[in-house]
C-alpha cells in the first residue's frame, strides 16, 4: 500500500540543463541535490529536486549512457506524462513559448476540451530530452479547491497520466496499492484530437487517488484503438519513474510503468 506520490523522477542526460529548462520556461524552483540510489539498476550521477508549489520532481542524471529511444507515441504504453496547473493559460504557453528545445505534441496551441471532457484547457509538448508534459488549466468555474489559493504562472502539479492497454486490469493491479477511483470520462472529437496531436483518438480516461493524499494523483489512458506496446529500456530518457513515499522498491505495473514504493513488510 502507498500512501502518496512524493515525485516524478525523470531520466536525463544532463540534469543541470534540463533543469534549468524546468525553471526557466515552466516556474520550478531548484530544491537542492540527493544522493539516490535506483531500484531498476540505472547507476545515478546525480539528482537534482525541483518544486513547483507543494509538488516535487526529480531528474536523475545517469552515471552511464542514456539509452537510445525515439520520441514517445501519445498513444503508446510507454508514454507518461504530468499536468502542470496555469491559472492563465496564455501566460504560461507565452512563458512556456520563449524557451528554446521544447517540441509541441498538440496541434494548434492549448486546446478548450468540451463539458463532457473536463472543459478544461491544456496542451501537450515536450521538453528538450522528450519527456511529455502537459499545462493545464481549470475553468473559472471548474478550478479545484487545491488550486484557488495558489498563485503565480504555474502553481504545482495536478496528476501523472499513463498510457494503459486495459484499463480492467489496471484498475485491478492500482487497487492493491491503495488507490480508488475519483472520476471517469470518455474523451473525443477534434479538440481531444488536436490535444494528442492523432488522427481521431476515443480515450478512456480514469483518474485514481489516494484517499486523502495530496496532489498530484494518477489518470489511465487507455485509446479504445491504435493503441501500441511500448517499453522503454530502464536507461531510456522515457522510463519516468513514479516515486511514492518512503519509496525504496522497484515495481512495474502490467504495462511496464515504473513505480518505486515502500518494501513490503
Amino acid at each position: 500500500m502507498v500512501v502518496g506520490i512524493a515525485a516524478i523522477r525523470l531520466i536525463s542526460a544532463d540534469a543541470d540543463s534540463l533543469a534549468r529548462f524546468y525553471e526557466h520556461g515552466l516556474g520550478f524552483v531548484r530544491a537542492g541535490e540527493a544522493s539516490a540510489t535506483d531500484p531498476f539498476g540505472a547507476r545515478l550521477r546525480k539528482l537534482i529536486a525541483l518544486r513547483l508549489g507543494n509538488e516535487r520532481i526529480e531528474i536523475a542524471e545517469l552515471a552511464g549512457p542514456v539509452a537510445a529511444t525515439t520520441p514517445a507515441q501519445a498513444i503508446g504504453t510507454g508514454f507518461q506524462h504530468f499536468a502542470i496547473v496555469a491559472p492563465v493559460m496564455a501566460e504560461a504557453f507565452a512563458r512556456l513559448d520563449r524557451q528554446p528545445g521544447w517540441t509541441a505534441i498538440s496541434q494548434g496551441g492549448p486546446q478548450v476540451l468540451p463539458p463532457a471532457s473536463g472543459g478544461v484547457t491544456a496542451f501537450k509538448f515536450r521538453d528538450p530530452e522528450g519527456h511529455p508534459l502537459e499545462l493545464l488549466s481549470f475553468p473559472p468555474d471548474g478550478i479545484p479547491a487545491r488550486w484557488q489559493t495558489r498563485e503565480g504562472v504555474t502553481v504545482g502539479i495536478d496528476h501523472t497520466a499513463i498510457v494503459v492497454a486495459d484499463t480492467a486490469r489496471s484498475l485491478a493491479f492500482y487497487g492493491r496499492l491503495g488507490l480508488r477511483q475519483i472520476g471517469a470520462s470518455l474523451n473525443r472529437g477534434p479538440e481531444q484530437a488536436a490535444l494528442d496531436g492523432l488522427p481521431d483518438p476515443l480515450t478512456e480516461v480514469t483518474a485514481l487517488a489516494i484517499p486523502a493524499a495530496p496532489p498530484p494523483h494518477l489518470e489511465l489512458l487507455c485509446y479504445r484503438w491504435g493503441a501500441s506496446r511500448q517499453t522503454p529500456a530502464d536507461t531510456a530518457p522515457l522510463a519516468t519513474r513514479t516515486v511514492c513515499e518512503g519509496g525504496t522498491t522497484g515495481l512495474r505495473d502490467p504495462d511496464g510503468h515504473r513505480w518505486i514504493v515502500p518494501a513490503a513488510r
